[in-house]
């Protein structure tokens, strides 16, 4: 699909070649991914995540490096600058390296050609049997349970948290699968949100269209603090009741609450790597 659009860095492909994914002959593992495709959006998207944009991040070594886990996190505003560096962390500072497979809203396929784009590089639409298989073969999953209500936040509310919603969590009970919390700062600052334009996005087949202080959606160069907190562990079955999943939601939700603010303090200046407590 990118052939000859994009060139391969050849740090990449080994990166690639050494995640624990189960690549064919044709260099397509079971669920459509296509390593090659892969190698070529991540060899682009390298550059970026190193030179335009720069990554502070913290408690890597909290992501099990081999077998299932949910990484749940916050939004910060504007667009979803905020699972793109997850996913750049993941892939380009952890060793091993790991894919995140992304739960994306299916807005997505309001797109041409996007949706073929996202699967072949390991992102799918939020199926919760998708997610379900996924993590029973030992994948990653990537979720914000804030969804597009996180991501319309403006400027000014970007370190807050809006309601989250429970399915990552019935999922991971039914998987019997470790949440990594993790804290994301500086999406407000990248890319300053000032107004959300709700009736142009429906035209759009898009939740909204947002605006920022420069009208455009381009981000400027900026440091992003990415903090990722200890293994959380639920006991249940995923079946039960609103209000106890409700209640593990919270649980999970002030940790990303304590990230959040730990990454606001070192952005400002008030504390140093050393008084983390992730």
């Amino acid at each position: 699909m990118l052939d000859n659009l994009l060139p391969v860095d050849p740090e990449i492909a080994a990166r690639i070649e050494a995640l624990d994914l189960e690549f064919n002959k044709f260099g397509v593992d079971p669920y459509g991914i296509d390593k090659h495709d892969l190698a070529r959006f991540v060899s682009a998207f390298a550059l970026l995540y190193r030179y335009y944009f720069k990554v502070d991040v913290y408690g890597l070594d909290n992501v099990p490096s081999r077998g299932r886990a949910v990484l749940v996190g916050n939004h910060s505003g504007g667009v979803a600058i905020d699972g793109a560096m997850v996913m750049g962390s993941m892939l380009l500072d952890a060793e091993p390296p790991r894919l995140p497979h992304a739960m994306l809203d299916k807005f997505i396929h309001h797109f041409p050609g996007a949706s073929q784009f996202m699967s072949r590089t390991g992102q799918f639409t939020g199926n919760p049997d998708q997610a379900k298989r996924l993590l029973e073969a030992g994948r990653l999953i990537l979720a914000f349970p804030e969804g597009a209500r996180g991501t319309a936040k403006l400027a000014k509310d970007s370190d807050s948290l809006v309601e989250f919603g429970t399915g990552f969590m019935r999922l991971a009970l039914e998987t019997d699968s470790p949440i990594v919390p993790f804290g994301f700062v500086g999406g407000g600052e990248a890319l300053p949100t000032i107004a959300n334009l709700k009736r142009l996005g429906r035209l759009l087949g898009v939740p909204y269209v947002p605006i920022t202080k420069w009208i455009f959606l381009i981000p400027k160069p900026t440091r992003f603090q990415l903090l990722y907190g200890r293994p959380m562990r639920f006991e249940g079955s995923g079946h039960e009741p609103d209000e106890v999943v409700h209640a593990m939601v919270d649980q999970v939700k002030e940790r990303i609450r304590n990230l959040v603010g730990q990454g606001r303090a070192l952005r400002e200046g008030t504390i140093s790597e050393e008084d983390l407590v992730l």
